[in-house]
């Protein structure tokens, strides 16, 4: 018997076989004031690119630790005035132009954490380690719009403002 689409012993394949793309673990921050406002920060090198803060997870760390390390290094926000209300996984994104990571990385596996943000704005420090924004505000989730997110991002972004909002954004 044969089977389309599988390579069987005693055929040449058609096509050289591809190694699978691997995704970094990844988290990021969805932080929402009292009001239900969130907060975004435009990219200090892309002017325009609004998104959420988020950062790779170290070899050997645990997520959550991830998620208050880089909340701390990209926006100064310490892990007392953070409150998880909830969290999802499975959000992939593929790199552009098939950019690696580290040589290995072809694109970002993420886990996103809904927060309560229960300090105040003068607690959010942009330059507190290395700056990758330049400004940030905070915004009812409706007005958020795809167009400040580079495209290979964007199917994630739909996808959460969906499952967290039950927002449908479009382009």
């Amino acid at each position: 018997m044969r089977y389309p689409n599988r390579y069987m012993p005693d055929e040449a394949p058609s096509a050289q076989i591809s190694a699978p793309l691997l995704y970094r673990p990844n988290v990021a921050a969805i932080l929402e004031r009292h009001n239900g406002d969130i907060f975004v920060a435009e990219r200090i090198n892309v002017k325009g690119a609004w998104q959420f803060p988020q950062g790779g997870v170290d070899s050997g760390e645990a997520l959550e630790a991830a998620f208050y390390r880089e909340l701390e290094e990209e926006i100064g926000v310490k892990s007392e005035h953070i409150e998880i209300i909830e969290s999802r996984s499975g959000y992939r994104y593929a790199f552009p132009k098939g950019r690696l990571k580290y040589g290995i990385y072809g694109g970002q596996e993420q886990t996103y954490y809904r927060c309560r943000f229960l300090g105040n704005d003068s607690d959010i420090c942009l330059d507190a380690h290395q700056q990758e924004f330049s400004k940030w505000r905070w915004i009812p989730p409706g007005i958020f719009q795809l167009a400040w997110v580079p495209k290979f991002k964007r199917e994630v972004y739909r996808q959460l403002f969906h499952d967290f909002y039950q927002i449908d954004l479009i382009d």
